[in-house]
């Protein structure tokens, strides 16, 4: 996954497929089992549209769009936040999530 500013995250965000934007802390241990995850599900689907960023390098962005907790996938399409996942189940979930979505 690679790294995204939040002008990344917008430029992104609006186009029409589905973006997913996965924010975290580097000292948040379920942060890391969820980084895993993610790294099998883009392998999986190889062609969403997926970045990350540590949340203390974007906290307007966790302002402006109401995160609640780490880890935390916004899931966009059109420029608009379609959803917020705050539980990582598995990789099965997170595959589906962004399967259906994508």
């Amino acid at each position: 996954m690679k790294e995204w500013t939040r002008d990344d995250w917008e430029n992104h965000a609006h186009n029409p497929e589905i973006t997913a934007y996965y924010l975290y802390t580097p000292l948040c241990g379920t942060c890391q089992v969820a980084s895993k995850m993610l790294s099998v599900v883009e392998e999986l689907l190889p062609d969403l549209q997926l970045g990350q960023a540590n949340l203390n390098y974007v906290e307007d962005l966790a302002i402006e769009h109401e995160i609640e907790s780490v880890p935390c996938l916004l899931i966009s399409e059109n420029g608009e936040i379609r959803e917020k996942v705050y539980a990582f189940h598995s990789v099965p979930f997170l595959y589906e999530k962004l399967k259906i979505n994508y």
